[in-house]
C-alpha cells in the first residue's frame, strides 16, 4: 500500500476541483496510507470526512489577498496590469511559497517522506517540495497544457510571464533545484509528467485540445448519493414546486446583489429560490436588506446540501467555482454563471461552450438579462437533453473511483 499525501490550500473549495478529496476517501478506504496536508482552518472539515490530517504551518497559497485599491483612480491599462499581477501573488508569492516548502520538508524529516504528493493545481510548493524530496507529483483538478506562445500574450500577460519566471528561478535556486514541475514556456504553471487528473470529459476541454498533453486523464463523475435525510425546511417544500439553486460558493460570497436579481429571475419564471450564501461575514442591516430584496417564499441559508436540493432544481445561478460547476453536471442541471474571479470565467465559457447554460457577465446581470436568460433556458427543452446527456458521459468514465486507480497505476510505474 502506498503512502500518499493530499495537499491543499487552506480553503474548503480547494479540496473539490470535482472529485479530489473524494479520491482521497477511496484510497483511504482502500488501505492506502493517506493523509491530508493543509493549514489547520481544513482540520475539521477534513476530519469529518475522517481522513487523517496533518497541519502544517504554510501551504505557500496567499489567502486572504491583501484589500484592493480603489480601480476607479487607476488607468484602465494599470487596473488590468493589477488583477493580473494580485492572481499569480496569490499562487507565486516567493516569501510565502519557500514558507510552504519549508513546512513540508518539516514533515517529511518528522513523519517520513510519501510514495507521491498529489496535488491541488496551484500550489508552488507541492511542485518544489516533491521535486526536493525525489517523490512523483500528480495533479488532480487540472490539465497539463502545452506551454503558450508568448506572441499570443497580451503585452501586460508577458511582462507578468517574465516576472513569474524570474521568481520560479529564484525558488528554485533557493532549495537548489531544477523546476522539473514547472512548465518552461510563456506562461508557467505547474506541470506534472506523470499524471495530471480532470474531473471532467475530454469534450468539456474541447476548446483546449490541441494543447492538452497525454498524461491528461478525464474521470468524470457521478452526484453523490445522499447519506442522510433532506433538511425538514426542503421536505416542507411541495414536490412538484421546481427550484432554482442560487450560490456564491465559499469566497466570492459577498455580492449580495446577485443574490436578489438571481432569485427574482427566478421567482418571475415560476421556481422557487433557494439561495445559500456561505458564511461570508455579512452586517445585520446587510442582511435584513438583502431580505428585503428577495421575491416571498425565498429559502435563505448559509449552506443547502447539493445532494438533496440538485435533484429538485431546474436551474443553477452561480459563480463559476470549478466544483459548484461540476456538480450542477452531474445532476444534469442547466446553468446560468455569473464568474466573478480567477477561472470561473474559463468554466463559464465552457458550460456556453458545451451547451449546459448561459455565460452572463456583471453588465448583463445590470441590464436584467438574468431574468430573460432563465426564461430562455426553461423553454429549451434540448438544454435540459444536452445536460442529461453530459450527465451521463461524465458517469460513464468512473470518477474519483478511477481516479484512485491511474494514481496507483502511475505510482507503479513511476517505481520501475
Amino acid at each position: 500500500m502506498a503512502k500518499l499525501w493530499f495537499v491543499s490550500a487552506p480553503l474548503y473549495s480547494h479540496t473539490d476541483w470535482g472529485g479530489f478529496l473524494k479520491t482521497a476517501h477511496i484510497l483511504h478506504s482502500q488501505g492506502h496510507d493517506v493523509t491530508w496536508v493543509s493549514e489547520p482552518p481544513l482540520r475539521d472539515a477534513i476530519a469529518a470526512h475522517e481522513l487523517p490530517f496533518a497541519a502544517i504551518e504554510q501551504t505557500g497559497w496567499l489567502w486572504p489577498p491583501p484589500p484592493q485599491p480603489d480601480l476607479s483612480q487607476l488607468k484602465p491599462q494599470e487596473a488590468v496590469a493589477l488583477r493580473y499581477r494580485r492572481a499569480l501573488d496569490t499562487w507565486l508569492s516567493e516569501d510565502r511559497v519557500a514558507q510552504g516548502v519549508a513546512s513540508l520538508l518539516d514533515l517529511a524529516a518528522r513523519v517520513g517522506k510519501p510514495d507521491a504528493i498529489i496535488t491541488d493545481p496551484f500550489l508552488s510548493a507541492s511542485a518544489l517540495a516533491a521535486e526536493k524530496l525525489s517523490v512523483p507529483m500528480i495533479v488532480a483538478g487540472w490539465p497539463a497544457q502545452a506551454n503558450l506562445d508568448a506572441q499570443a500574450l497580451f503585452p501586460v500577460q508577458r511582462d507578468l510571464s517574465s516576472d513569474s519566471q524570474q521568481r520560479i528561478q529564484r525558488l528554485c535556486d533557493r532549495f537548489s533545484l531544477e523546476g522539473v514541475y514547472f512548465s518552461k514556456g510563456a506562461a508557467p504553471s505547474i506541470v506534472s509528467p506523470h499524471l495530471h487528473i480532470t474531473y471532467f470529459t475530454s469534450q468539456w476541454y474541447m476548446g483546449e485540445s490541441a494543447v492538452l498533453l497525454p498524461q491528461t486523464e478525464h474521470v468524470g463523475g457521478q452526484p453523490d448519493a445522499p447519506d442522510d435525510p433532506p433538511p425538514d425546511w426542503l421536505q416542507a417544500i411541495p414536490e412538484k414546486q421546481p427550484l432554482a439553486l442560487i450560490t456564491l460558493g465559499t469566497i466570492f460570497s459577498g455580492d449580495l446583489g446577485f443574490y436578489a436579481w438571481s432569485a427574482q429571475a427566478a421567482a418571475r419564471n415560476g421556481l422557487l429560490p433557494v439561495v445559500a450564501i456561505g458564511w461570508h461575514p455579512i452586517t445585520p442591516e446587510q442582511k435584513a436588506e438583502l431580505k428585503r430584496a428577495l421575491p416571498g417564499g425565498t429559502r435563505l441559508l448559509n449552506w443547502a446540501p447539493f445532494a438533496h436540493v440538485l435533484p429538485r432544481s431546474r436551474l443553477m445561478l452561480h459563480h463559476g467555482g470549478m466544483g459548484t460547476t461540476h456538480h450542477a453536471i452531474v445532476h444534469a442541471v442547466p446553468q446560468i454563471v455569473v464568474p466573478h474571479a480567477a477561472d470561473q470565467r474559463i468554466q463559464a465559457r465552457r458550460v456556453a461552450q458545451a451547451k449546459l447554460g448561459l455565460n452572463l457577465s456583471a453588465h448583463d446581470v445590470r441590464q436584467g438579462m438574468l431574468q430573460e436568460g432563465t426564461k430562455a433556458l426553461l423553454e429549451a427543452d434540448w438544454v435540459t437533453e444536452n445536460c442529461q446527456r453530459f450527465a451521463r458521459q461524465m458517469a460513464a468514465l468512473g470518477g474519483p473511483t478511477r481516479a484512485a486507480e491511474l494514481i496507483v497505476q502511475t505510482i507503479e510505474q513511476v517505481k520501475r
